[in-house]
């Protein structure tokens, strides 16, 4: 009895020690635990290009099927900067492939009030400029895939470098393959703040807010 007594002893007294010992401390060089699932992440911001550029994507209004994404491009560099005409945009599906789409500069097939004529700006440091990328979210043949681009590619205009811009949403064309492209449009203050992304269905309306 007075050995088992003892054992019990020993063992109750090297718990209580297990109990009391510290953590071991984070080994240096190791990676840390990632960011639990649902914690808030830095925003993001697009960097300031090689030839003094940003450009950002305002978010995306939607009105019965009809939609109107904004883009900013601004003057972060440190010369001026002279944009002519319209930008250039690619788009690609979740694998990354290229989407054949038919670019449209203006949006008179697809709807009023887009068409600006191109004129040349010349954006000195800070200044900003916009345009807008307009389309139909529309299936007309059941024949036909629906195709709706998850990455975007914008230029300046043909011939320019360019650069991915972040989406809140798919670019959902339906199956017209046409995308409406307005020119460029000098901006006298920065957004006030980016469009919400858009809900399904949309709000009844029959045109999507301007961005411009």
């Amino acid at each position: 009895m007075r050995k088992a007594a003892a054992r019990i002893g020993l063992l109750t007294g090297a718990t209580l020690l297990a109990g009391c010992t510290p953590a071991p401390a984070p080994v240096d060089g190791l990676p840390s635990a990632p960011p639990r699932p649902g914690a808030d992440a830095p925003p993001t911001t697009a960097a300031c290009s090689p030839e003094g550029i940003r450009i950002t994507g305002l978010g995306v209004s939607a009105a019965m099927g009809l939609r109107a994404m904004g883009l900013d491009l601004v003057n972060c560099g440190d010369r001026p900067y002279e944009l002519r005409g319209y930008p250039a945009v690619a788009l690609r599906d979740a694998d990354g492939d290229a989407i054949r789409v038919r670019i449209i500069p203006g949006a008179a097939p697809i709807t009023s009030g887009f068409d600006h004529p191109p004129t040349r700006i010349v954006l000195a440091p800070g200044e900003r400029a916009g345009a807008a990328l307009i389309w139909r979210n529309l299936v007309t043949d059941p024949t036909v895939v629906a195709t709706a681009g998850t990455e975007l590619d914008v230029a300046p205009s043909t011939g320019r470098p360019a650069y991915p811009v972040a989406l809140d949403g798919p670019i959902d064309l339906g199956n017209t393959g046409r995308l409406g492209v307005s020119a460029w449009k000098r901006r006298d203050s920065a957004p006030a703040t980016q469009a919400p992304p858009r809900s399904d269905p949309p709000a009844p309306s029959t045109s999507p807010v301007n961005p411009l």
